[in-house]
């Protein structure tokens, strides 16, 4: 995911960058939902998301994701299902519904936007000493949700093996994707994302799921 990788490039325009984005938010949910139940999650899928999460000043819109859309499978997967009103993990799908309204309630709160932000120039350092995927990283990664998101009344009850969700930095883990959710969702209400539009836009953006498949 170095800025060598090579860019595939998807369809660009808004539709596509809002389904890319959203794509995002629903990868976040699906590896929450893996992470509380199994201990694990995919690589690929946790290293792009810890990425745009970290990258707050990307060259271009696809250096966020990695480049090619093959990194956020995962959630254009679980996209797909909502468009195609198929069945769906509803844990998943309240994941990232509840992401996509606790990116409202952040939007509207400058301060904690400018706390944010500050928590993240300072662990973009730590990133670059210790590599982005460090547990140091993304200790602090969790400890930057837990200290502004995680302190609004709509919370996020992850659901889980109770033994996995307390083991040795889980919750960490689980915050630190929770954050990568909100990046995503902010990417998406830039782009241009609303809820109402996953609605009246189905066709179009069914259509550009189909070409990023």
């Amino acid at each position: 995911m170095s800025a060598s990788t090579p860019i595939h490039r998807a369809p660009d325009t808004p539709v596509a960058r809002q389904a890319l984005a959203l794509a995002g938010v629903f990868q976040a949910a699906s590896l929450v939902d893996e992470l509380a139940r199994t201990g694990q999650v995919d690589q690929r899928a946790w290293e792009t998301l810890i990425h745009a999460t970290l990258d707050t000043n990307p060259e271009s819109f696809e250096a966020i994701y990695g480049g090619h859309p093959n990194n956020l499978r995962r959630g254009l997967e679980v996209l797909e299902t909502v468009v195609g009103r198929r069945q769906a993990n509803p844990v998943v799908l309240r994941y990232g519904f509840s992401l996509l309204m606790l990116m409202s309630k952040l939007r509207s709160n400058n301060a904690m936007m400018d706390e944010l932000g500050q928590h993240l120039t300072r662990i973009q350092g730590q990133a670059e000493h210790f590599g982005e995927t460090h547990e140091n990283v993304i200790a602090s990664l969790g400890e930057a949700y837990q200290k502004t998101v995680s302190t609004f009344k709509t919370r996020i009850v992850v659901q889980g093996d109770p033994s996995l969700l307390q083991s040795r930095m889980m919750p960490e883990r689980v915050r630190a994707i929770l954050l990568a959710g909100i990046r995503f969702a902010l990417l998406w209400h830039q782009q241009g994302g609303r809820r109402w539009k996953l609605v009246v836009q189905r066709g179009s953006l069914k259509k550009t799921l189909d070409q990023l498949g």
